[in-house]
């Protein structure tokens, strides 16, 4: 059983960074595809990044391409997703999520974390 728990959410203006970071335990993050996902109340949850298990493949979703950056650091069992240039449509409960395959990930991840909201707003 993995648990995963995200930590560095928070509020922030228009054009502002923001590091989310997801904490694994229960599981190896090098073991597993990992990726964030958000949700606005009253909206389907969607992808925002994947990363492969060995790191050497990474996806965005169309609207954070250029902007988040998805990392992870094998040592530490940790996965991040640095946000650049936010909007206030980044608004959104941000989730950590694993899987035993990236594409199992983007339909049906194994473990979920609880959440951590982003607020973009001036």
């Amino acid at each position: 059983q993995v648990h995963l728990v995200e930590s560095g959410g928070g509020m922030v203006q228009p054009g502002d960074s923001l590091k989310l970071s997801c904490a694994a335990s229960g599981g190896t993050v090098g073991v597993y595809a990992m990726g964030w996902f958000r949700q606005v109340e009253g909206k389907e949850r969607e992808v925002v990044a994947r990363i492969a298990s060995t790191a050497r493949w990474t996806v965005y979703a169309d609207s954070v391409q250029d902007r988040f950056t998805i990392f992870q650091d094998n040592a530490e069992n940790m996965v991040y997703l640095q946000m650049t240039s936010l909007k206030p449509e980044d608004t959104a409960v941000y989730y950590c999520a694993a899987a035993s395959n990236v594409y199992k990930l983007g339909l049906n991840p194994d473990y979920w974390g609880q959440g951590t909201q982003v607020t973009v707003s001036t």
